[in-house]
């Protein structure tokens, strides 16, 4: 598992939380006549640039790898009428058992249309400063598919499950069912990774909230007053591949990441594990910028 790419995948998740996903409730019912539920408070998601510092976790029995160095930059806008945009970069430095060094750069920007039905996506990996993968595309999701006009690397039309979810929308969805005290989501996500012909499956797992207040903490969101009375949530996502299931019928997920989310989709203390090892993420820089009214 490429640890760049992973990453990519995770901060997409983890902040660039976009889309009105809608999650269903039951309507409370009166025992002398109905009424109708109060409707729910949308999920506002904040424009914002954050930093994370990257270091190595845990490194298990079969990695090589001994050390981690590197940065994730997070630059999250846009708005619930204009869609939502993410320029994403990740530079890792990677050392391994035998004092070799490697560098890979994942570059990447996407938007996502704020009704979760239109998706672009275009991304760069450098391994040692050479370009090793180039995906280009976008996809749009209707009633009857979802359609994916693959550009890069060949072209290709791919017709997927209409079912499938955006990036983006996955965090809404998060939140939302956070707010609603449920614990589990399971669903397929199409993000355009890899070579951008890969739909996973996912299961997310939401913890007890975490009032303002509680569980001190020393990054760069403890100092930001705009968080102040913003509750959050730790969250689990495991990504598994429809090809990689055991003999025993079980499945390993592809990676794991887990981190804390914010109401606003702001996220910190990351975690990214790829099975044989883990990288946490430190959130040392936050910039909460000023969204654009709808026009």
């Amino acid at each position: 598992m490429n640890a760049t790419r992973g990453a990519l995948v995770a901060v997409s998740l983890v902040a660039a939380a976009s889309s009105a996903a809608v999650c269903a409730q039951d309507a409370s019912v009166g025992h002398a006549a109905t009424l109708a539920p109060a409707a729910a408070t949308p999920v506002v998601l904040i424009p914002h640039r954050a930093i994370y510092d990257l270091s190595l976790a845990q490194s298990r029995e079969n990695s090589s790898i001994v050390a981690v160095h590197g940065r994730i930059l997070y630059d999250f806008s846009g708005s619930a009428c204009d869609g939502y945009s993410l320029t994403f970069r990740q530079l890792s430095e990677l050392d391994n058992s035998e004092g070799k060094v490697s560098t890979s750069d994942m570059r990447s920007t996407t938007w996502e249309g704020a009704d979760a039905k239109s998706f672009k996506f275009n991304s760069e990996n450098f391994v040692d400063q050479n370009l090793v993968d180039t995906v280009d595309g976008r996809a749009q999701r209707g009633a009857a598919k979802t359609a994916v006009d693959l550009r890069k690397p060949e072209q290709k039309i791919l017709n997927l499950d209409p079912g499938v979810v955006f990036p983006t929308e996955h965090m809404v969805r998060a939140i939302e069912a956070a707010r609603a005290g449920q614990s589990i989501l399971t669903f397929p996500v199409y993000d355009g990774s890899e070579t951008g012909q890969k739909v996973f499956n996912t299961l997310t797992v939401i913890g007890k909230k975490i009032l303002p207040g509680e569980q001190q903490h020393d990054d760069a969101a403890a100092h930001e007053p705009k968080l102040a009375n913003v509750p959050r949530w730790p969250v689990t996502i495991s990504y598994f591949s429809d090809d990689k299931a055991s003999q025993s019928g079980e499945q390993t997920p592809d990676y794991t990441i887990a981190f804390e989310l914010y109401d606003n989709g702001i996220s910190r203390a990351l975690t990214l594990d790829y099975n044989d090892f883990v990288v946490s993420g430190k959130l040392v820089s936050l910039d909460i910028k000023t969204a654009k009214p709808c026009r």
